[in-house]
């Protein structure tokens, strides 16, 4: 999985290819310059920590990965959950809270590269989609109000818990604003609006960087108390190993496994969905492997964790990037930046990379979603709304709000099949079996009882399966045929083995033979290993519902079953039965119409 996937090479000798690409590059790069540099503040590390995590990192994601248009540099989610991660750590900006944000990077890839190489990606099936959504929603909430300082120039001192900083923040702005701050991101947000909404096909983040950072020279923001990014080193970035501290590196593995797999599901759901458009083929392993050497060689190269961008990814398909040259390109320009344009950047104000950062996760924050998850089943909408509460209570510990609410989904999950429904059926009038407790109109036989049980037959729920079989026996002391269909089960372990043993014997003690009828080859295997296909006798098992029925027939001595005019099973009564109730209806509704006049 090492060996470069970047196969596109023979594209790249169209030269009309090679124009596109080089063109979608710098017009990302336009945007990953600043934005950057404003995610970096937001993990708490100097503003240049972002330009070498944009470097790299893009091309080393396009070469090892197999989409074309992602494009991999820091994000908000992951900046965010950096900062979370350090800040127990050591103090933001310090030289221990920057050795432990390059070191937590290397952590990440390495965690990442180990589930691309053991093909375990599918282990972000964890993070399900109403946890998603509650923790993208406070995320971008958290992400937002975290700026707050820096838009109204105000500092506070960080309280344990976000909510508690917001507050203090609040109580500040109302006693100490600091109002060339204020009017520079308030300049900052006019631009970006007004660009996108009347020149929408602008880079409007890079207008708002050069205008206020033009504003900030000219008007000496800096000698009115505004904050400016100020002295970025020039050059680019040696390798280096961070020193390993053994004190803190369970600490940082833990909190690196949770940014791994939210990282990384940020990316592979960017890259399916531009998959989806362009119809290329997206190996998920093989993206896993892209994203670690990413984080890797971001760590080993003074930056910090990164991931897919869905904002520029965005701008890379619809600029018509065909293949990975284009974020080669775009990791040259920002390369370029570090050698001749830094000293460009040290008038822009620390307001506007924050009013950068809260145009970027407004978008994130959807309610939609959390009411979709609702509506289609309540509990996950009330993962997704637990997720979201926690999350927000417990920043900046955003893993725990993530964790609890895996969990909560899982035991959620877990409580749904341990109930799952459990239907006695009969033959409806056009001649399929429903469920008597929907239709309690239909008939049904008293000496043969048919049962549809709609989930995996395992431990959770076998005890479940076996009280209403039971139940459902002694509620119909006639019938001396109890069939289960079994096209529902998809799943069959030894608990569920174990039961069906027991029903067979329980009932036919009881004066009733028990058939099991439409397994499935997975059943029928589980059943065939274990030695319980011979136990319960190999012609009580059958292909279809129907077959199971001609055998209790043949069997039972009952006057309606052998005519076929009275029994409610048999299929030739339900035809006639729907044909006449279709003839009255059809008869009714032409004597409603009204005839028309001659």
């Amino acid at each position: 999985m090492l060996i470069p996937t970047f196969d596109q090479i023979g594209e790249l000798r169209d030269v009309e290819t090679l124009k596109i690409d080089i063109l979608a590059g710098i017009t990302v790069a336009l945007v990953l310059v600043p934005q950057s540099m404003a995610y970096a503040q937001l993990a708490g590390l100097p503003a240049y920590y972002g330009l070498y995590a944009s470097f790299l990192p893009p091309i080393v994601a396009a070469i090892f990965g197999s989409s074309r248009q992602l494009e991999t540099g820091p994000v908000a989610v992951v900046s965010l959950m950096t900062a979370a991660a350090l800040e127990p750590l050591a103090a933001s900006g310090s030289e221990g809270f920057l050795m432990y944000g390059t070191l937590l990077a290397i952590f990440i890839g390495a965690f990442q590269m180990l589930l691309g190489f053991f093909r375990l990606g599918v282990l972000v099936d964890f993070l399900s989609h109403p946890v998603v959504v509650g923790f993208t929603n406070a995320g971008a909430i958290i992400i937002g109000t975290s700026q707050l300082g820096k838009l109204f120039g105000v500092s506070v001192e960080k309280a344990p818990l976000h909510y508690e900083t917001v507050y203090r923040t609040l109580q500040a702005v109302i006693t100490d604003i600091h109002w060339p701050t204020f009017m520079m991101a308030a300049l900052a947000f006019a631009i970006m609006v007004g660009v996108k909404r009347w020149r929408p096909l602008y880079p409007n983040i890079l207008i708002a960087v050069v205008v206020t950072t033009i504003v900030a020279k000219l008007t000496d923001y800096a000698g009115l108390g505004g904050a400016v990014v100020g002295d970025v080193p020039r050059g680019l970035p040696m390798p280096s190993i961070p020193t390993v501290d053994t004190d803190v590196i369970l600490q940082l593995a833990t909190s690196a496994m949770v940014i791994a797999l939210i990282g990384f599901m940020e990316a592979i759901s960017v890259a399916k969905a531009i998959a989806a458009r362009t119809r290329q083929r997206l190996d998920a392993n093989q993206e896993l492997v892209g994203q670690g050497l990413a984080n890797i060689v971001s760590g080993l190269f003074s930056g910090y964790a990164v991931s897919g961008s869905f904002s520029r990814s965005a701008i890379n398909n619809e600029a018509g990037a065909r293949t990975g040259f284009s974020s080669i390109v775009t990791g040259g320009v920002v390369g370029i930046t570090l050698l001749f344009l830094t000293p460009l950047l040290f008038h822009l104000p620390q307001a506007t990379l924050a009013a950068i950062i809260i145009m970027a996760v407004i978008g994130l924050v959807k309610i939609e979603p959390i009411l979709h998850a609702w509506k289609a089943e309540k509990h996950d909408g009330i993962v997704a709304i637990i997720t979201f509460v926690l999350t927000l209570i417990m920043a900046p510990h955003l893993d725990k709000g993530i964790l609890i609410g895996v969990v909560l989904a899982m035991a959620l999950f877990i409580y749904r099949t341990m109930r799952p429904r459990f239907a006695m059926v009969s033959r409806h009038h056009d001649g399929t079996f429903r469920d008597l407790q929907v239709h309690p109109e239909l008939d049904h036989c008293k000496h043969i009882l048919t049962i549809r049980f709609d989930m995996s037959l395992y431990y959770a729920n076998a005890g479940y399966f076996e009280t209403r079989m039971l139940q459902a026996a002694a509620d119909h002391p006639e019938a001396k045929f109890i069939i289960l269909d079994a096209e529902g089960i998809n799943m069959l372990d030894s608990t569920g083995e174990m039961v069906l043993n027991q029903l067979r014997e329980r009932l036919q003690s009881a004066g009733a033979d028990f058939l099991i009828a439409r397994m499935k080859r997975q059943f029928m295997d589980s059943m065939r290993k274990t030695g319980a296909l011979k136990a319960m006798g190999d012609d009580h098992f059958f292909s279809r519902l129907s077959f199971a029925l001609a055998y209790a027939w043949t069997n039972l001595e009952c006057s309606k079953c052998e005519n076929t005019e009275q029994c409610p099973l048999r299929a030739s009564i339900a035809l006639s039965q729907y044909k006449e109730r279709l003839r009255i209806a059809t008869n009714a509704a032409s004597s409603a119409t009204p005839s028309k006049a001659p």
